[in-house]
């Protein structure tokens, strides 16, 4: 599984992972918010109404749900079961509460936090969209604030400085995963070693 604050990138790495590795697949989540631009129903997303949404979850559909800025996500149970029946790794793009659903419920899934370089970075990638206000922005930024201390009960973080760096490094962790090899991982991506690499979490915050 797969978190980030938005902005980060956690999308566009995800997308670059399963691109690169023909085992690995990642799940389709439910969403209320509207499609972006260049987003596709069914493969990005499963845009479905709230009212359709309060319906699946209500026949208990979901493993996970939570709502982010006033949209609700949720994984479905098919989403999930259907490639593990296949013997495939799933990768799942989640919110950071519906990841604390999820460990409870799949013990053995392993979690990567993705982090911004920076705070300053962050803001700038959410500008450079083009697409939001400068209060939209704001929120956003005020919910990365309130996401970015969850990366310490992760097995794993990556800073996306440089895309294909992240991407090789995630890679790094499903490859060490697959071959049993934790402990090394352990010793280069564990969250306390990423964030001492960063200064620490208050300056990842802008609080230093």
């Amino acid at each position: 599984m797969v978190s980030a604050p938005s902005g980060t990138g956690k999308t566009t790495v995800c997308h670059r992972l399963v691109s690169l590795d023909p085992e690995l697949v990642v799940s389709v989540s439910h969403t209320t918010r509207s499609p972006r631009p260049n987003e596709r129903d069914g493969v990005d997303y499963h845009f479905v109404t709230r009212a359709e949404f309060e319906r699946l979850l209500a026949v208990g559909a979901f493993l996970e749900h939570a709502e982010y800025r006033g949209n609700l996500y949720g994984t479905s149970a098919a989403a999930v079961e259907g490639p593990l029946a296949e013997g495939r790794d799933l990768l799942l793009e989640i919110e950071v509460q519906g990841a604390r659903q999820l460990r409870a419920k799949l013990p053995e899934a392993r979690l990567v936090f993705l982090l911004p370089p920076s705070r300053e970075e962050l803001e700038r990638r959410l500008r450079a969209r083009g697409t939001e206000s400068d209060d939209a922005i704001a929120r956003r930024l005020a919910v990365a604030a309130q996401e970015l201390p969850e990366v310490v009960r992760y097995d794993y973080a990556v800073v996306n400085d440089e895309l294909e760096v992240a991407v090789a490094r995630v890679r790094e962790i499903v490859r060490g995963e697959r071959g049993g090899e934790r402990a090394a991982l352990e010793a280069r991506f564990r969250p306390d070693v990423v964030l001492a690499g960063l200064g620490g979490l208050p300056r990842l915050l802008g609080r230093s």
